[in-house]
């Protein structure tokens, strides 16, 4: 029973206070833990203790989380309609600038900090700003009021320039903390808005870290993309360009089309299922909030869909998404049963649709709500009622102002489905079913497992390589498939060629989940698909092209991080009984200056995996306990510049290869091959 003192008062004598008593003698630990342990961690600490947790880490998408959180303040002054332009600058110190021509942050005395100025409770505290009412903006995609004060916390040095009222004022910071006070520095007649410019801290993502020049190009072009009208300029200095293609010194954006404009330009040079593109703009009937969108289907199945809410981008989608889709399938669904085809359409899904699809949508909304800081994924219901009700009548018109493009869509629609159908009705047939289809039992060792999680294919090149593999391998999960030198570069060889290579069609029946716009999710037979090539340049030809190959054929498998790199040693050094191994040169050398400084060292080096003992692959390459694997990732935000590159490095334009060989000759010739 509980003892009632603890509940009651005692009756209606006040309590007297009790001081707090001292640690129970003979308990473990409690000595040791008192309230001087517990830290309160004030202002902008607790950014800079753990940047994860409000930029997602210390990486490179990281970084550059830093300028997304301040063009975006920047938009939300466009958007709201009080500002017409925005510039860009990268100087040659790394830091970025960024500037526009709206109302400019407020500079008078907070009311609940009188000592301190607007601007600086905004720079220096978390959750403030002008998003969190109604009336300062009715749509942002700055609404936790942690960004700009992020971008403080984790900036070397930070400076903000404010024209209000035609008076400009300044003020600096490092890491967060104010260096100098408000100034006004006097009166200005032609200017207004806010400038800041920021210096990423090296304490927090290391000395050397910088931001790379196309990918704030290519987010500053997708502002101006995503706002029709609005002005983006664009500087950068021009030795931060050496060895950059595609990135102009200096450039403006203005794009009347908005997202039509944008998709034409990603698909550039691809052929159309439909002759138009299906595209819009809707304002929603009450309150605040608008809809644009195109979509485009494409001939070759290349899919992607990019979605932004008020100018952010969502890559994991959300419900802005699912709204659409619910359009586009009850509108098809509809069309389908005016031309007749309503039974062959039953067993249609959203997936079908959009299948070979490329979408861009964006929503504007008021207070959307977002999983994480970061803001990747949408979760307003609201949105999903807005982008459905805006989609649906405009989608109907359009299927039926061209009933040939609307039948053209509906038979690839029908035909995708009956595909999936039949896909799903095949698997129940057992995994080795596909070893039995490639006719080289002698060829891809595959494991005992049933299921997909967990299981493993290494992609190896050659016998020798791959007997050592087969060796090394846990039999349980990991598959071994080995491959007869390089294979096809399919960036330049024609379907047919490709239909044809025997190497390629036993990598595809050994995976099982099709190519392209007919890929399977659920049909892939392997968890991770680890290439695994000699650590020489050879080698990395041969992986090379094997990435180009899912790239090209199988970008869904990348996109769902299955494929991976793995990372052999290219030397043993051993000193005594202690053996180590090295990656490269690099680490060849710092081994040597730091673990085995002034001993002398028997080195080897591997001329390849086929030389190597199962043994010591298997420690060192394809033990998920020591091995390092390397996943290989799309850059969404980026995508024309990741397939120009592939077209450039790959394709079959020579010249373009001989220059880019003429160019990084220099580099190349430093290297240890």
């Amino acid at each position: 029973m509980a003892n009632p003192d603890l509940f009651s008062s005692g009756g209606s004598a006040a309590r007297k206070p009790v001081a707090a008593p001292e640690p129970q003698r003979g308990t473990p630990g409690e000595a040791g833990y008192t309230a001087a342990d517990i830290e309160v961690l004030e202002g902008l600490e607790p950014v800079r203790r753990r940047p994860g947790m409000y930029v997602g880490g210390t990486d490179e998408k990281a970084l550059h989380h830093l300028f997304a959180e301040v063009i975006d303040n920047a938009m939300d002054e466009a958007v709201a309609g009080h500002a017409s332009f925005i510039q860009v600058e990268f100087d040659a110190s790394g830091a970025v600038t960024v500037s526009d021509n709206g109302r400019g942050i407020p500079v008078d005395p907070h009311p609940k900090f009188p000592d301190k100025s607007a601007l600086e409770v905004i720079l220096t505290t978390l959750h403030s700003g002008g998003k969190f009412g109604s009336k300062a903006y009715a749509t942002s995609g700055g609404l936790h009021g942690v960004g700009v004060s992020v971008v403080n916390a984790l900036s070397e040095r930070l400076e903000v320039e404010v024209a209000r009222g035609q008076v400009l004022y300044r003020q600096v910071y490092s890491r967060g903390a104010p260096l100098t006070a408000l100034e006004e520095i006097g009166p200005v007649h032609n200017r207004r808005g806010t400038k800041l410019r920021f210096m990423p801290d090296p304490q927090i993502f290391g000395e050397g870290a910088r931001m790379k020049p196309q990918r704030l190009y290519t987010m500053t072009r997708a502002k101006a993309y995503l706002f029709a009208g609005i002005e983006v300029r664009w500087s950068c200095a021009p030795e931060l360009l050496v060895a950059v293609e595609d990135v102009p010194a200096k450039e403006v954006f203005r794009f009347p089309g908005g997202l039509k404009d944008y998709l034409k330009a990603s698909l550039e040079g691809q052929e159309l299922l439909t002759s138009e593109i299906f595209a819009g703009r809707v304002e929603a009937n009450e309150g605040p909030g608008a809809v644009e969108w195109a979509i485009a289907w494409t001939e070759d199945g290349d899919a992607f869909t990019r979605s932004y809410c008020n100018t952010i981008p969502t890559p994991e989608g959300g419900t802005h998404e699912h709204g659409l889709k619910g359009a586009l399938l009850r509108g098809l669904r509809a069309y389908a049963d005016l031309a007749g085809q309503a039974k062959k359409f039953k067993d249609v899904n959203s997936d079908d649709i959009l299948a070979g699809c490329a979408v861009m949508l964006s929503v504007f909304i008021r207070e959307p709500e977002f999983q994480g800081q970061t803001k990747e994924k949408l979760s307003s219901a609201e949105a999903m009622r807005l982008v459905d009700g805006s989609i649906r009548d405009p989608f109907d018109h359009w299927l039926g102002s061209s009933p040939s493009q609307a039948r053209k869509l509906l038979d690839r629609v029908i035909e995708r489905a009956e595909e999936r159908l039949r896909r799903r009705s095949e698997k129940d047939t057992l995994r080795k079913t596909a070893t039995r289809k490639l006719r080289l039992p002698g060829k891809l060792s595959d494991c005992s497992q049933n299921g997909a999680a967990g299981a493993e294919l290494f992609i190896v090149e050659g016998d020798s390589a791959g007997g050592s593999a087969k060796q090394a391998r846990q039999r349980a999960n990991q598959a071994v498939l080995p491959l007869r030198g390089k294979i096809l570069n399919v960036a330049n060889a024609g379907a047919d060629k490709l239909a044809q290579n025997q190497q390629l069609s036993d990598l595809l029946l050994a995976l099982g989940c099709g190519t392209r716009s007919s890929y399977r999710e659920e049909d892939l037979r392997y968890e991770r698909i680890i290439i695994m090539t000699d650590a020489d340049v050879d080698g990395a030809h041969i992986a090379s092209l094997l990435v180009t190959y899912f790239y090209r054929e199988i970008p869904a498998l990348i996109r769902g991080g299955h494929l991976f790199l793995a990372v052999p040693p290219l030397y043993r050094m051993t000193v005594g009984p202690v053996t180590v191994y090295a990656r490269d040169d690099a680490e060849r050398e710092r081994l040597i200056a730091t673990r085995f400084k002034g001993k002398k060292v028997d080195i080897g080096r591997f001329k390849g995996l086929g030389e190597m003992m199962p043994q010591q692959l298997r420690d060192t390459t394809m033990d998920p306990k020591n091995r390092t694997l390397l996943r290989v990732e799309i850059a969404e935000d980026d995508e024309i510049e990741t397939r120009n590159a592939v077209e450039r490095l790959m394709g079959s334009k020579a010249d373009a290869r001989f220059r880019f060989i003429q160019e990084h000759a220099p580099f190349a010739g430093e290297l240890d091959v």
